[in-house]
């Protein structure tokens, strides 16, 4: 190996008060200063570390220990200019030299490149106004409506290529504007060398991936949103890593990031590595990144992935492949620190966004408060209600009637937590199908089938989320190498649950009752219907006691009902705001004319009743005074911003 002249290296007091603090990002990494570009790397094991790259004709610039016991080595290089690719050379502990991009690198190469790019962050920013309301708009009682996008696959240009991160947010904000949808959710958009892990398999932690853009671009894309009042989710994930040679897998020539036994280290069901959360510089590492994201990106909330997999020492293993905690359960408990610091953390520093948990076991306290004994989050995945009610919707409808817990159940944890309904990319993937495929019954049952999940999904006490597709009835399941099937909006079926998406997101938007109290149960309540019929829901949503109720009445089987009795909280008029049985959405065009009476005649434990005409497979959504769901109609997303 060729060496040249080392870089040359002083101390700066901010790098020693960076080691006891979050902000590892401000001095990790390769900053520019006066006189060139200055790297810096943990590497507490290795015998000598340097740096090459296209600036020196990738031949190796040493770096210098810095000295103070950290394990960090640093060194100013001259002739290295923003733009430049590079990556460290570290000699590990038995003697063999290695490459390893860098992990606080702010830009990559493009895959299939592995080289980290030296890159200066900075943005005009302009979305002010946003930014100063974020609180009031992301506030728990706000409407939260999520539209989950996976960049490769949403939209394409003409020839298959990706489009850059400037045009996918124009385009974005168009449709989401469009639709109503209160938030867009980027499935990981930090580097990954193989596109088909979706991003999940995270090798640049700092850096968003190449294959759309600069980190400028996914700047601009993210102002462009909220620009137009929608905030940005990303998906993010410290819950593992992949074992690719030229990432954070055994960084220095020892187990550094991760776990050094496979029992805690390695991950079976994925084939990746599982974060040391014992370790305080891999806890910072992680805890810098979630930061990083909020400051430099202004994203507004991070779902955090896979974290069952996280809290549990035995997951994925069976018995003998894994190592009990001090107290000999099953519990992670350097990860549950590790989670309420994060979390923690994160909320000191920006009070107004969101953490998200997509947790899928029954842990309890996920999104309630550290100093109650909770993980800290603000919002969990409501994992159990997506496939109960999944799973209910997939039956024959006249098997239904025998199944009527699992579209009721929900309502008995609905307020354990506070939860996000989530139809996520992972339900309509690998065979599963898409969600239109999962309903039973013919091509027009099928349709009223999806629109009647859709409107009992929305009057459901929870934050909705929506994967991509959904929104127009994807006939096919979703394929990372393939963008949506946007023509099929031509066809009046599709266009029908387009239409029906948007005016649910207009009365979720409009209607108190249906989002101020989507975490406290007094806004929730059954109402008797006089059937008796299981495959009949209906329930009264509350907000304050000078707001308009509104009551959810689905009927989930083709048999429509006339003049079915329902109790009511109080007679007088209650208004047909919504009726997924419409034409306009597809429908066959039964329906209460706009409105039903109430009367004083009490009916089991409500004071006041009425008469409805139930159509078949659809959910009414009735309100005690009018409200205005005017809304542009939905259109196709332009082909060209």
């Amino acid at each position: 190996m060729t060496q040249s002249t080392p870089g040359t290296w002083s101390g700066d007091a901010s790098v020693a008060a960076a080691s006891h603090h979050h902000r590892q990002f401000e001095v990790m990494g390769a900053h520019v200063v006066p006189g060139g570009v200055r790297f810096m790397v943990w590497a507490p094991n290795a015998r000598a570390v340097g740096v090459i790259g296209s600036f020196n004709g990738w031949h190796c610039q040493m770096l210098e220990p810095l000295g103070d016991g950290s394990g960090r080595w640093a060194g100013v290089v001259e002739q290295a200019r923003p733009g430049d690719c590079y990556k460290y050379r570290i000699q590990g502990v038995a003697g063999q030299w290695f490459d390893k991009a860098d992990p606080y690198a702010f830009h990559a190469e493009h895959p299939p490149g592995t080289a980290s790019r030296i890159w200066q962050l900075g943005h005009q920013w302009g979305d002010r106004e946003w930014m100063a309301r974020r609180g009031q708009l992301q506030a728990h009682d706000a409407p939260m409506s999520v539209y989950e996008v996976h960049l490769g696959s949403w939209q394409r240009e003409e020839d298959g290529r990706f489009l850059n991160y400037r045009d996918l947010g124009v385009r974005l904000a168009t449709h989401c504007t469009n639709m109503g949808f209160t938030h867009v959710e980027l499935m990981p958009v930090t580097e990954h060398p193989f596109y088909g892990s979706w991003g999940y398999q995270t090798t640049g932690y700092f850096a968003p991936t190449a294959r759309f853009g600069t980190p400028q671009d996914l700047m601009v894309l993210v102002d462009t949103l909220h620009r137009s009042g929608i905030g940005v989710i990303l998906d993010w994930v410290p819950s593992h890593f992949p074992s690719d040679p030229h990432a954070l897998a055994r960084f220095d020539g020892t187990e550094l990031y991760e776990h050094a036994d496979p029992r805690k280290g390695f991950h079976p069901e994925w084939n990746s590595l599982i974060f040391n959360y014992g370790r305080y510089e891999v806890r910072d590492f992680l805890i810098s990144n979630a930061l990083f994201w909020f400051e430099q990106y202004h994203v507004d909330a991070l779902r955090v992935d896979a974290v069952a997999s996280m809290l549990y020492l035995d997951y994925a293993r069976q018995p003998g492949e894994w190592i009990p905690n001090p107290y000999g359960g099953n519990q992670n408990l350097e990860a549950v620190r590790f989670m309420q610091d994060l979390n923690s953390a994160v909320y000191a520093h920006f009070p107004d966004v969101h953490m998200i948990a997509e947790e899928s076991t029954a842990w309890p306290g996920v999104s309630r408060p550290v100093r109650h004994g909770g993980l800290g989050f603000g919002m969990k995945w409501n994992m159990g209600w997506m496939n109960d009610t999944l799973r209910y919707m997939a039956r024959p409808h006249f098997f239904r009637r025998w199944h009527y817990d699992d579209i009721r159940f929900s309502a008995v944890y609905a307020f354990n937590e506070n939860f996000v309904l989530p139809l996520s990319h992972d339900e309509v993937v690998y065979g599963k199908g898409s969600l239109l495929d999962k309903q039973p019954g013919d091509e027009w049952q099928r349709f009223a089938g999806l629109r009647a999940l859709y409107g009992y999904m929305w009057a459901h006490p929870g934050k909705k989320l929506l994967f991509m597709g959904g929104e127009f009835a994807q006939g096919r399941e979703w394929h990372h190498e393939r963008c949506l099937d946007w023509h099929l909006w031509a066809r009046p079926q599709h266009a029908g649950v387009a239409r029906w998406i948007a005016d649910l997101n207009a009365a979720l938007r409009r209607v108190p009752a249906l989002h101020v109290n989507d975490f406290d149960g007094r806004g929730f309540g059954w109402l008797p219907v006089e059937t008796g019929e299981p495959t009949v829901l209906a329930f009264v949503r509350r907000a304050g006691p000078q707001d308009a109720l509104a009551i959810a009445v689905c009927n989930l089987t083709p048999q429509p009902h006339r003049s079915i009795r329902l109790g009511v909280p109080h007679a007088g008029d209650w208004y047909e705001l919504l009726n997924s049985d419409a034409a306009c959405y597809g429908g066959s065009g039964w329906g209460n004319l706009g409105r039903a009476h109430a009367t004083d005649q009490p009916f089991a434990d409500q004071p006041a009743s009425l008469s409805l005409t139930l159509p078949p497979l659809a959910m009414l959504l009735l309100t005690d005074r009018p409200f205005d769901l005017s809304t542009p109609r939905p259109g196709v997303p332009h082909a060209r911003p």
